[in-house]
C-alpha cells in the first residue's frame, strides 16, 4: 500500500452498507473459491471482478469486496512466494513476491482514483481487511493443527503481522 498516491476527497454517493460485515463475508467467499479452484481460479475471478464491478459510477460494496480479496490473497501469496528461492520461483513460473505486490498496488491505485478514494480512506480500508477479513482467510485455508501435530500451519499466520 505504499505506492498510494493522493487524490482528493471522496465526491461519490454515501456508502450505505456495514464495510466491516462486508470484509468477513468477502474473506469467507474467499476461503472457499481458494478451496474450490486454487490461486489460479482466485485470480481469474478477480479479474472478472474488478472488470465488471469499476464498470459502475460511485464505490460499491461488489467493488469494496472485490479489493479486500486482492488484498488478502495478494498478500498471502507474496508470503509463501517469498519463502521460495528464486532459482526455484523462475523454474517453477512463479511471480516474484515484489511483483505480486506492484500488480495489486496498480489495481488499487487505479481504482482509489476512479472513485476519488482518499489515501487516508484508502489506509482506513487496508486496516479494515487485516482485523476483520485477513484472520478469517488465513484461519480458512491454514487451519490449526491438530494436538501432537507439527505446528506448520500456524507459522504463515504469523507471516501476516510482519
Amino acid at each position: 500500500m505504499a505506492t498510494l498516491v493522493s487524490v482528493p476527497q471522496a465526491s461519490a454517493a454515501k456508502e450505505t452498507w456495514d464495510h466491516a460485515a462486508n470484509i468477513k463475508d468477502a474473506a469467507k467467499r474467499l476461503a472457499e473459491l481458494h478451496r474450490r479452484e486454487g490461486s489460479q481460479g482466485v485470480l481469474k475471478f478477480l479479474d472478472a471482478c474488478y472488470r465488471t464491478q469499476t464498470l459502475a459510477s460511485n464505490y460499491s460494496a461488489g467493488l469494496e469486496s472485490c479489493m479486500a480479496q486482492d488484498y488478502m490473497h495478494s498478500q498471502v501469496l507474496a508470503q509463501i512466494y517469498a519463502r521460495i528461492p528464486q532459482a526455484d520461483r523462475v523454474r517453477m513460473g512463479t511471480p516474484a513476491p515484489e511483483d505480486i505486490a506492484r500488480g495489486m498496488g496498480q489495481r488499487f491505485v487505479a481504482t482509489f482514483k476512479q472513485y476519488n478514494i482518499s489515501v487516508k480512506e484508502a489506509e482506513s480500508f487496508k486496516k479494515m481487511v487485516d482485523k476483520n477479513g485477513m484472520p478469517i482467510f488465513l484461519k480458512a485455508i491454514f487451519p490449526p493443527g491438530k494436538p501432537g501435530e507439527a505446528d506448520s500451519a500456524a507459522d504463515p499466520g504469523k507471516a501476516s503481522d510482519r
